[in-house]
């Protein structure tokens, strides 16, 4: 039988609060580098997700992603609108917390995986379909994929995939949607002719800083209680943050000079990539984690401006590979001695964990860039994904919101 604990329920509640604060932080992150003509517009496509997400959870999203299971596949539609979740506790989920804490603490991931994906297409596509878009997605893409890895019967749970606290629930389905969605919509006008440097690098340095603040809500959470094991996280979250940022900066200084944008980006990929792990790993090996992370993404991105592929803010080097790295590391550092509901990884004598961890990225990723792919294909056809070049040379904020973030 489940019972009440004041202290879990008052952690995982604060949890939750840090990790809806991670929605306006991503905003600022992401609104600094833009130009200023889109600065606006691109805080209210973060901002906007939270209320379109969180009506889209209390209806059906958390009955989707934690209803009774269906087929290992989709939760029933038990809960929808939240029918029957109430004070009383989870016993499949939260035992020691109220049944409706649980929903509104994973109701905040459920918020900030779509709007993670608004890095992708920023400084061009249009207000409505944008809309249309996160609330189709969230239901076909994000939920499901929820089901598949968090919820009981779900089928890459019930083979053995480890994910602390969604680094590919949410980092790796919002990488590859970023990267679907970047394909279909194009380049932004002059992009690789007409120089698009960061207008408000502050901002990004503001929102890096609460969303390294609010991850430890995001993963110290995910023990779902007040003990050691959400101590546990909280450091070895830091951990990788602080491996990471310090290896990107290293890899720009090397390059050039030591990048302030780059020392920020580093830490976000850092915290990203000890998601999946940050329950289950030493803080040693976080350390290896956001290091290698760092490295891939920073090159990633390297290559990437290379292409004529404008996947504006990289969130597919940052969140797609940061997840995949993450997720993929989990199955090498992973350990019993950590968390005893985990498993050990290759190096702690388990050679098929990482093989797991292999399928079940390579399953989301396969997934998730089918699904958004297509999804991006048939709105641009029905609605369009892009505003006019007109609107585009003005600015979103003034062409689909009428208002400018500043006078001068």
């Amino acid at each position: 039988m489940g019972r009440i604990n004041a202290g879990d329920t008052a952690w995982v509640l604060v949890a939750g609060a840090l990790v809806l604060m991670m929605t306006p932080a991503l905003a600022f992150f992401y609104g600094g580098m833009v130009r200023r003509k889109n600065i606006l517009s691109t805080l209210n496509l973060s901002f906007i997700t939270i209320g379109l997400i969180s009506i889209q959870w209390v209806l059906i999203g958390y009955t989707l992603a934690f209803g009774h299971n269906i087929g290992g596949f989709i939760g029933s539609l038990h809960y929808v609108g939240l029918t029957g979740v109430g004070a009383g506790p989870s016993l499949a989920y939260a035992p020691t917390i109220p049944h409706l804490g649980y929903a509104f603490y994973q109701m905040m991931f459920a918020v900030i995986t779509p709007a993670l994906i608004t890095g992708a297409f920023v400084e061009r596509v249009k207000f409505k379909t944008f809309l249309v878009f996160t609330v189709i997605w969230a239901t076909i893409v994000y939920d499901p994929v929820a089901h598949w890895v968090w919820g009981v019967g779900g089928f890459l749970r019930q083979m053995g995939a480890l994910d602390f606290a969604g680094g590919t629930v949410v980092h790796v389905t919002a990488g590859f949607a970023a990267l679907a969605f970047a394909m279909v919509i194009g380049a932004r006008k002059g992009y690789g002719k007409t120089p698009m440097e960061p207008s408000a690098i502050p901002y990004t340095i503001l929102g890096a800083g609460l969303l390294w603040f609010g991850w430890f809500g995001f993963n110290g959470g995910s023990a779902l209680a007040a003990n050691g094991l959400a101590v546990h996280a909280v450091m070895t979250t830091n951990t990788s943050a602080a491996a990471a940022a310090l290896v990107w900066m290293f890899l720009s200084w090397r390059n050039d000079k030591p990048s302030v944008l780059g020392i920020v980006t580093g830490a976000v990929v850092g915290l990203v990539a000890i998601t999946p792990a940050a329950g289950y790993v030493e803080p040693w090996a976080a350390i290896i984690i956001g290091g290698v992370a760092a490295s891939i993404s920073y090159y990633a991105i390297k290559f990437r401006q290379r292409t004529r592929l404008d996947e504006s803010l990289d969130v597919f080097a940052c969140h797609g590979l940061g997840g995949t790295t993450g997720a993929l590391l989990t199955g090498l550092f992973a350990t019993t001695a950590v968390n005893k509901a985990g498993a050990n990884g290759l190096f702690y004598g388990n050679p098929k964990q990482f093989l797991i961890q292999l399928a079940a990225v390579a399953i989301v990723a396969a997934f998730t860039f089918v699904v958004t792919f297509t999804l991006a294909k048939i709105l641009d056809a029905v609605m369009g994904l892009r505003v006019d070049e007109n609107a585009e040379e003005v600015g979103l904020d003034i062409s689909e919101h009428g208002e400018l973030a500043s006078a001068s």
